[in-house]
């Protein structure tokens, strides 16, 4: 539907030979938005977006001029408005659930008397699989060809049931496994910076904005995409149609100036800016990056700046259109016509960038000087605490003694049992090169090659004890390092390719060499991974690995050759050359000079256009799989993989009233930085969990478990799998690891899914009680599904992290956040009963009383605690039970 354009902006724009409608920030500037052209970019995106939708009930002049007074009040003024993204993306992990929820949501239209096909994806929605190959082979040649038959082996179910949705959906295209990970295909060809659709006939242009089901979407802001990670309930809703609300943010303005010094890489650079935009504390507001220094970084590397935006806590690190962008759509191969398109139409918009631009007006700013980045890892747990490498060796020892408890052991080296070496505490046992993060920038992966040929050639070899693999994001990225002679280095170090797709970055590392894990286990042992990823959280990459450090690709081999955290990369020798000699990493470390010549020689467009001219046909055994159904989708009540979830069952026109939770049990109480890991782990699925012993009745054996986040596409899977992640602590049983309670008043220690269960068979509400950033990490929509399966009400944090509290919101869950102290002060332990009243009277972010009883003692507390509905809408979709189901009811009503 056209906009009603109150401002009069509808104007024409000709590039070539093709006309194109826009809707004119510089007319709509003369029409009385004072001041608009000195907002940041991506305010102006915004802007544009409210324009294009303006309908006068869920946009309307008063948003327009809500977005004009930004420039006075800097995003400190709450105004909610309605955007609407271009597109959405997805990922297999969040994709397999979402599209479940489509089919049950089909079957609801059915059973309300409705027609079940008006539940189909009204914007273009695109779904990558590249969350499900496992690193189960590696340090050969056939280890890749033996990780995708594994992978099919595995997922059949899933594959089969994505098929059923690429022909059943409209608007809806999957990318099959084995082509890339999903944000590097989107940089490299589905995101297009300037969008078109047609419009009651005339072809309209407007900026490429995206929302995904993955938090590292943001990776795309590099390329002037605005976009961020939501939730897959988010996502499913914007399919639908339904605009996302959201408040204005605050815009952080990050200027760059100066140059990188020689040797110095785009994660160095990227591992910095995490550390300071953590420190400013930017959790729900947008970052645009601005300055001279912009002229100095590859479109690669903005991008890689970008991804991590979930790490420094933005809601997206956003770069203008600049020549980079054009420069790299066109070594891409995009369309020319399109090319043009975008530097025309970002040039009329005041969308384009050059270094001696003026500074747009800010909420707040800082400033990097590109000179001063030098090489670093972030670890040993979180990707923000950056460690410089000439004190990486010295820091992690200290980490060892205090936070590990290894002070004594810290030189110990322990039997491999059949093995001719030893291992100890800091031994690096998986380095891996994976993650979207870095295998997009080409300078990082021609390093880590050049790396690999300079040890080759000096006789280094790497440590038995190291898991060694090569995951890159794209089919590109393999083809350029063969064409620069690099590839057979990489394999004689034992980095052979072993799938296209995120691995270890997520937690699919696959296992550890059984005697290797036997002799980390044995000894407890705190072994290391050095990775080219983005996440670093405990418990994520592999259940025998404790201190997990981010690192460029370069580094990642530089640690496998080393071996060891415990070795000072920067002063010690790296291991001993053919000739007798110590070898440092100085002696093998490339300079930008070398890197650049073979990337400007070897990375071709004619590569990108091979690679992506077929992107969604997949290898023979993608096309091999049959599709069954029709419209509706025959579940499978023997599958262990995708079943019907219960969101819908029994649902009426008319929503339930909400009411007041009472005499609720308090089912954890947990710490600070809980992340969407800790509460719905991706990873593997122990035997002896409430999710394993569910597979096991259902006569699946250990073997083919395959992990959580394979199985997002069975609830029964998932809400046992709720807060079971390893190295979670619940505060009720704090000298116990791993997702256990106590049930009371028995006092009985159980799991925790089992404890649920008992208390709703009790007929009891439950609550959650959490520390500071509850949520953090992943945008993972089962951490708020399967803490509502399991009958929470109400989770009452200090603070919550934006996509996760949004979740909660979208499945009827209340997030509630401290306005004084945390939990720590009311002394909990778990044996409370806890009341919230005047919950048929919510209004956004009002502030209500929770009432608390102990019976052991007689304590009665009261605190105060802010509802973080933060909107009119979301409040809608908590009184609906969801926002599914205020979706499914809205879209009833128009079909009847």
């Amino acid at each position: 539907m056209a906009s009603i354009d109150s401002l009069k902006t509808r104007r024409e724009l000709t590039v070539g030979d093709k006309s194109y409608v826009y809707y004119s920030l510089r007319a709509a500037e003369e029409a009385g938005l004072e001041g608009i052209s000195k907002l940041p970019v991506s305010m102006k995106v915004l802007l544009e977006n409210l324009l294009r939708n303006e309908d006068g009930v869920s946009v309307g002049m008063d948003d327009l001029k809500a977005v004009a007074a930004w420039l006075a009040n800097k995003g400190a003024t709450e105004h909610e408005i309605s955007f609407r993204p271009a597109r959405v993306l997805m990922q297999d992990f969040t994709g397999v659930p979402a599209v479940v929820d489509l089919a049950a949501m089909r079957d609801a239209m059915t059973s309300l008397g409705a027609d079940p096909e008006k539940i189909n994806p009204l914007n273009p929605v695109d779904l990558v699989i590249d969350h499900s190959v496992m690193v189960d082979y590696f340090g050969n040649a056939k280890a890749f060809g033996a990780n995708v038959e594994r992978e099919y082996e595995r997922n059949m179910e899933r594959y089969r049931f994505l098929r059923w949705g690429s022909s059943a959906f409209n608007n809806f295209r999957v990318v099959p496994p084995g082509t890339g990970i999903c944000h590097q295909v989107n940089l490299e060809y589905l995101a297009q910076t300037v969008w078109t659709g047609e419009v009651d006939g005339a072809t309209v242009a407007y900026p490429d904005t995206v929302v995904g089901t993955d938090s590292h979407t943001t990776m795309v802001n590099g390329l002037a995409v605005l976009g961020w990670g939501v939730g897959g309930i988010e996502a499913e809703a914007a399919m639908l149609g339904q605009p996302i609300p959201m408040l204005i943010p605050e815009v952080i303005g990050f200027k760059l100036t100066g140059a990188m010094p020689d040797g110095a890489t785009a994660t160095d650079l990227v591992l910095t800016v995490t550390q300071m935009l953590r420190k400013k504390g930017v959790v729900g507001k947008f970052v645009e990056f601005h300055g001279p220094g912009l002229a100095n970084l590859t479109l690669e590397d903005q991008a890689t700046i970008a991804n991590m935006a979930p790490e420094y806590g933005a809601t997206c690190g956003f770069f203008p259109v600049s020549k980079a962008t054009i420069d790299y759509l066109a070594a891409t191969g995009r369309d020319p016509d399109r090319v043009a398109l975008v530097e025309a139409y970002a040039k009329e918009q005041g969308l384009w960038s050059e270094p001696t631009d003026p500074d747009p007006v800010f909420s707040d700013t800082l400033e990097l000087d590109l000179g001063s980045v030098t090489a670093s890892l972030a670890g040993p747990k979180r990707p923000q605490d950056r460690v410089l490498l000439t004190n990486a060796a010295a820091e992690f020892k200290t980490a060892l003694a205090n936070d590990f408890g290894k002070a004594e052991t810290m030189a110990e080296r322990y039997k491999v049992e059949g093995e001719n070496f030893d291992i100890g505490n800091g031994d690096v046992v998986i380095a891996a090169i994976t993650s979207c993060t870095n295998t997009s920038n080409p300078s990082v992966l021609i390093g880590a090659g050049l790396v690999a040929k300079k040890a080759v050639e000096k006789g280094l070899q790497v440590k038995p004890w190291v898991k060694t693999s090569l995951a890159p994001g794209s089919q590109v990225v393999t083809d350029y390092l063969k064409s620069a002679g690099l590839t057979k280095y990489l394999d004689a170090l034992g980095f052979n390719l072993v799938g296209y797709g995120c691995t270890t970055c997520i937690g699919n590392s696959g296992p550890l060499p059984e005697p290797i894990s036997e002799a980390v286990q044995k000894n407890d042992l705190v072994a290391v991974s050095v990775l080219s990823g983005n996440r670093n959280f405990e418990g994520r990459v592999n259940p025998d690995v404790r201190a997990n450090y981010l690192a460029s690709p370069p580094l990642v081999v530089a640690y496998a050759l080393a071996g060891s955290m415990q070795i000072d990369l920067a002063n010690d020798p790296i291991g001993e050359g053919k000739d007798g000699q110590p070898v440092y990493l100085k002696d093998i470390w490339p300079s930008t000079e070398e890197i650049t010549a073979l990337q400007r020689k070897h990375v071709t467009n004619k590569m990108f256009a091979s690679r992506y001219a077929d992107v969604f046909k997949g290898d023979k055994a993608w096309q091999g799989i049959k599709v069954s159904g029709g419209q509706t989708y025959n579940w499978d009540m023997g599958s262990t993989y995708v079943q019907n979830p219960p969101y819908f069952q029994g649902m009426k026109m008319e929503p339930t009233p909400v009411t007041d939770i009472v005499e609720a049990r308090i089912l954890g109480v947990f710490g600070d930085s809980i992340t969407t890991d800790h509460i719905s782990p991706a990873g593997s699925i122990k035997a002896t969990s409430p999710a394993g012993v569910y597979l096991r009745d259902h006569q699946v054996p250990t073997s083919e478990f395959n992990s959580y986040g394979a199985r997002r596409g069975n609830h029964e899977v998932m809400m046992r799998g709720t807060f079971a992640n390893i190295r979670i602590r619940n505060k009720i049983t704090p000298d116990i690891e791993g997702g256990v309670t106590k049930h009371f008043p028995s006092g009985d220690e159980m799991s925790i899914y089992d404890a649920a269960m008992r208390y709703q068979g009790e007929g009891r509400p439950l609550v959650v009680f959490a520390g500071k950033e509850y949520g953090t990490g992943s945008s993972r929509d089962w951490a708020a599904k399967g803490t509502k399966l399991l009958g929470v009400r109400a989770v009452i944090a200090e603070s919550f992290e934006r996509i996760h509290r949004s979740n909660l919101v979208g499945m009827g869950v209340l997030p509630l956040q401290f306005i004084q102290e945390g939990w720590q002060k009311l002394n909990l332990t778990g044996e409370e009963i806890v009341t919230i009243r005047g919950l048929s009277e919510l209004s956004p972010r009002r502030q209500l009383t929770v009432e608390m009883y102990r019976a052991s003692d007689g304590r009665i507390a009261r605190f105060p605690v802010r509802c973080r509905i933060d909107t009119p809408t979301e409040l809608e979709y908590f009184k609906n039970g969801g926002v599914l189901n205020y979706v499914l009811r809205n879209l009833a009503a128009k079909a009847g």
